[in-house]
């Protein structure tokens, strides 16, 4: 009997898998497995853990009792299945980012057949690139445009009988990580990624584009901590999209992973780095204090404080929100954005290597063109804006709860604002703005007549 070992990785599901569909095809049964690598592993805060955990779970009932989990370093675990079951091929989906990339290199170095079939995003990284000369593009919209020409190809078929080798006991070593006291994250598994898409393209797709940046109502698909797990893959999310405002508004989000997952495998120094080395000499503050408040949702803004405090609760932060917090470290704090790019790395479920690093360096205005520096989110404003009524402060921030409509934005202005023990404002925003401005000139960058606010 012929055996393929199948190692999972970042594609946890058996829908539209082609690497498994391959090594079905090179097999009378197959030895799936994941292993747990310590260095990833001691990497990852306890939510994603957990949320790894349940995954894990989700991915074996699909697999019938029959997945491998293994503990160890990836070529000694493979070399004994290989042993174990006479697997002469090792099939994978790609994987591109700086450490699967060269973690992969390693392996067939050792002398294993690996055979990559497929990849975690619609359109790997690498294969859009500017038809003038074939250089990577550097700007998203652009990239977008092409990215659409290029196409994908339809979701893979789901196989229907998946004869696996059963595991031992001693390969059973499903991890039962427990969640911090309090938190809360969203269901794992291929299951659950399936049934929350389906409620998204029933109940908020059809109206994503005006309801995407609000973070008080169940308007995004919820959908980057099963892409960051491979629990569905984009290309399932692409295929029932039309042509309409909101459908093309999110084809674009999904387009936005793809756009940095292509810029960090470009420019693979910038996992931790700067994309724009100009910006090394900007001059920033020591963190101290006032990162600490940050980071424990005390800033004495309520909006900002609000989207720590879901990230702390739920392992996942508002698209709208992210960038709000993001500016107001690097913008109001003068902190470096990295400091920010390791508590997202230690909180988010949904933590994905190339979104956060170019996220981060996005809204500093430190990466890829699209934001330059100067531009500074308020963060009153843009809590008036899109949480106009407060409901989303106030299911983070009970201190406010008592404040009614937009009364919530600017507690200082009350006299029972900070009658509940919310912390006041560490910094004005105003004066801090100008200072960010300021220390732009320092590094000669030429700002525009009007810098926008």
């Amino acid at each position: 009997m012929k055996h393929s070992i199948l190692w999972f990785r970042r594609d946890l599901r058996i829908g539209d898998h082609p690497a498994l569909n391959e090594a079905l095809k090179n097999s009378d049964e197959i030895v799936p497995v994941f292993i747990l690598d310590p260095s990833l592993i001691n990497a990852a805060g306890s939510k994603r853990l957990a949320y790894l955990g349940q995954s894990l779970r989700a991915l074996d009932a699909s697999l019938n009792g029959g997945l491998h989990v293994m503990v160890g370093d990836v070529v000694d675990v493979l070399k004994e299945l290989q042993a174990r079951y006479g697997a002469d091929e090792v099939h994978i989906s790609h994987e591109m980012e700086p450490y699967g990339a060269a973690r992969d290199a390693r392996v067939r170095a050792a002398g294993f057949n690996l055979i990559a079939t497929g990849s975690p995003y619609a359109v790997a990284p690498g294969r859009v690139v500017k038809p003038t000369d074939g250089t990577p593009y550097k700007v998203y919209t652009p990239f977008y445009k092409n990215w659409c020409i290029h196409g994908w190809r339809a979701p893979a078929p789901t196989p229907t009988n998946i004869p696996v080798a059963m595991p031992t006991e001693k390969d059973r070593n499903f991890p039962d990580w427990s969640l911090p006291e309090g938190a809360i994250i969203t269901p794992a598994g291929e299951a659950a990624a399936l049934e929350r898409f389906k409620f998204f393209a029933k109940n908020a797709l059809d109206q994503y584009d005006e309801n995407r940046n609000v973070p008080g109502v169940d308007g995004t698909s919820k959908m980057s901590a099963h892409l960051k797990f491979g629990e569905i893959h984009p290309r399932t999310l692409l295929a029932g999209l039309g042509d309409s405002k909101a459908h093309d508004t999110f084809r674009k989000e999904i387009a936005w992973r793809e756009f940095y997952a292509d810029v960090l495998f470009h420019n693979p120094h910038t996992e931790n780095d700067y994309y724009s080395d100009k910006f090394k000499a900007m001059r920033y503050n020591e963190p101290g204090a006032q990162l600490k408040a940050w980071r424990e949702g005390k800033t004495g803004f309520p909006f900002v404080d609000a989207a720590i405090r879901q990230l702390l609760l739920e392992g996942w932060m508002h698209n709208r929100t992210r960038m709000v917090v993001a500016s107001f470290l690097v913008k109001d704090l003068h902190l470096e954005w990295r400091h920010g790019a390791e508590f997202f790395k230690e909180h988010l479920v949904d933590f994905d290597v190339a979104s956060n690093a170019h996220g981060w360096q996005w809204t500093a205005g430190t990466g890829t063109d699209a934001s330059p520096y100067y531009r500074v989110f308020n963060p009153i404003e843009q809590g008036k804006k899109f949480d106009p009524d407060g409901a989303y402060i106030r299911k983070y921030v009970p201190e406010l709860a008592h404040l009614t409509g937009s009364d919530i934005h600017e507690p200082w202005l009350y006299l029972d604002g900070y009658s509940h023990g919310y912390p006041e404002r560490i910094v004005d925003h105003a004066v801090e703005r100008v200072e960010s401005l300021e220390r732009l000139k320092e590094i000669k960058v030429e700002l525009p007549p009007h810098p926008t606010a």
